[in-house]
């Protein structure tokens, strides 16, 4: 099953099967990124926001398979949000005791969940565009020069100018490259936006 073309609600249908370990990696691949994103985001250290993304699918799925997740009672993101505020208590608790746990986190003193809402958000279009990323370099014929015309100046910031110089391009290409790439880029997101909620 390939992340990129299997819709959220397929996933947890097909979830519920315990057999089914590749929709769990493909679950897995799908949301771990946001959830480690979303810990970083809010003061965890890299380790204890692998810690808590690990901890929080491993209760998603467990109490996902016993029926105590209702969509027509709240999004997906909100009981996950709700899942990892819950482990970052109990990790808390466990390192306190066995003085492992190594930092504080904000999640502690955001009252607002719509501040919480917004920051699993903005990982959530994180790891959608680095997936419309990775499926543009595997799917398209798009070349790699194009491609990386379009991080430098995109992501990275760098001029046109710059970019050309490193890829032995004119600035004319670099531009239409980064046009191409953006056209392209759009459209495969708007894909993974009906995927990741439909």
């Amino acid at each position: 099953m390939d992340v990129a073309r299997t819709t959220t609600t397929q996933l947890l249908r097909d979830l519920l099967d315990p057999a089914a370990v590749t929709v769990w990696e493909d679950f897995d691949g799908r949301y771990r990124p946001i959830i480690v994103g979303f810990a970083r985001r809010l003061g965890l250290a890299d380790a204890d926001a692998a810690d808590l993304a690990q901890e929080t699918l491993t209760r998603f799925v467990e109490a996902y398979r016993k029926g105590r997740y209702d969509r027509d009672r709240g999004r997906l993101r909100s009981w996950i949000i709700g899942i990892a505020k819950h482990v970052v208590t109990d990790l808390r608790v466990t390192g306190a005791k066995q003085r492992q746990w190594r930092g504080h986190s904000a999640l502690d003193v955001l009252a607002d969940d719509a501040e919480l809402t917004a920051i699993w958000d903005a990982e959530r279009q994180a790891a959608i565009l680095a997936s419309a990323m990775d499926e543009l370099r595997a799917h398209s014929r798009t070349s790699g020069n194009s491609i990386r015309a379009f991080e430098m100046v995109a992501f990275e910031g760098r001029s046109a100018e710059d970019a050309a110089t490193a890829l032995d391009m004119t600035r004319h290409d670099v531009y239409v490259a980064k046009h191409r790439v953006t056209e392209r880029l759009r459209a495969i997101v708007a894909i993974m936006e009906t995927l990741f909620d439909g």
